[in-house]
């Protein structure tokens, strides 16, 4: 039975030390954000922050306004205007603790999900981006490297070019990189392409399509899973706090895994200041799995009060071909964000099997310190 609790803390802990940066946060739709380039270099969203989105985590989010949202706290000088030019640094680490329990036992460990230094250089149209930090190394290491470099172009009549190695835009970017709404459709933290995006942005719309070689650690460790992907992605903004999103992906066979492709739909709606509900469904095509599985995601988010969100995200990943396969997830959420550069979060996940009715539960407890 020990070894059955190691197998499991081992499975579900190595995803939980691949979480990298701070990623986006759909829930800020109810903060009038359907986009995520005001805050985020990155226009899928997630890892370094703008100076706006640094100035708008002590107007906006956290309970206290009394902290410089600078770098540092303003140690190498306060924050910058919006729009301001050169390089902008910071420093992202996520010390955790994860209880689970299963069937004829339970595990806990104390884990650093990520310890990482974030860069980014803009000058004119183009912006030059950088993470480097603690890599996961299996089967019990680590390592220091970069995963994720990019430069982009972003001319004036909103069309954008970005290429290096990152995500590929798709669908709405949840912050739980665990979740069925990612890292079961291979769009888990550390699955970023070497590849090219296009983008078109308007007042009320944006598209955005990649395409690329593969799936970056697989070209550069020739795994047998490197396969020509592309993808499409077009958002709709209805209203400043309803947004509708419409995406495909498209991924070749390769040596180990078979020709596969995703489609779905997500839509969002903020009915006031403090309340945003997002529900997603995808479609899952696997060439020779004889079906179609499905992935429906609802992450439904509630400020209690200014620096307080509570979250509950009901989620469904079924099995293709098996009508009573696959798995229901239910995660209860609370994310407390009491000053500026802190966030102490708290998430219980209880997964139900549909194939032979067990219940797994799993706890995680971290302290997120963006720096």
């Amino acid at each position: 039975m020990k070894s059955i609790a190691l197998i499991a803390l081992i499975g579900l802990s190595g995803l939980l030390i691949c979480a990298r940066t701070l990623e986006a946060e759909p829930n800020f739709l109810a903060k009038q954000y359907v986009r995520c380039t005001p805050c985020h270099y990155s226009p899928t969203g997630g890892g370094l922050l703008t100076p706006y989105g640094r100035s708008l985590t002590k107007e906006e989010l956290s309970t206290s306004t009394a902290d410089n949202p600078a770098f540092l706290w303003g140690a190498f000088g306060d924050t910058p205007a919006a729009d301001a030019k050169g390089l902008q640094v910071g420093i992202d680490t996520r010390p955790g603790h994860l209880n689970f329990w299963f069937p004829g036992g339970s595990a806990d460990q104390n884990i650093v999900m990520n310890a990482d230094l974030l860069a980014a250089y803009r000058v004119k149209d183009w912006t030059l981006y950088a993470q480097v930090g603690r890599i996961p190394e299996p089967p019990a290491g680590w390592k220091i490297d970069s995963y994720e470099y990019w430069a982009g172009y972003q001319a004036p009549n909103g069309f954008g070019i970005r290429f290096g190695r990152c995500l590929p835009a798709f669908r709405i970017n949840f912050a739980d990189h665990t979740g069925f709404g990612r890292a079961s459709l291979g769009l888990n933290t550390l699955d970023q392409l070497y590849g090219v995006e296009l983008s078109r942005s308007t007042e009320h719309s944006l598209w955005q399509a990649t395409v690329s070689p593969g799936r970056a650690d697989s070209i550069i460790h020739d795994d047998g899973q490197r396969a020509f992907t592309a993808t499409g992605r077009y958002q709709f903004d209805l209203t400043p706090r309803t947004a509708l999103v419409v995406s495909g992906l498209f991924r070749n066979d390769s040596t180990l895994v078979p020709r596969n492709g995703l489609t779905g739909a997500a839509f969002g709606f903020a009915p006031t200041g403090r309340i945003s509900v997002w529900t997603e469904a995808d479609a899952q095509f696997v060439e020779g799995s004889g079906g179609t599985s499905w992935i429906i995601v609802n992450e439904t988010a509630f400020e209690v009060f200014r620096g307080v969100w509570a979250k509950v995200s009901p989620q469904l990943r079924t099995q293709a071909g098996v009508e009573s396969g696959g798995v229901f997830r239910t995660v209860f959420e609370a994310d407390v964000y009491p000053r500026t550069h802190w966030n102490v979060g708290a998430s219980y996940y209880l997964d139900h099997s549909r194939a032979n009715d067990t219940l797994s539960k799993t706890l995680l407890l971290q302290l997120h310190l963006y720096l």
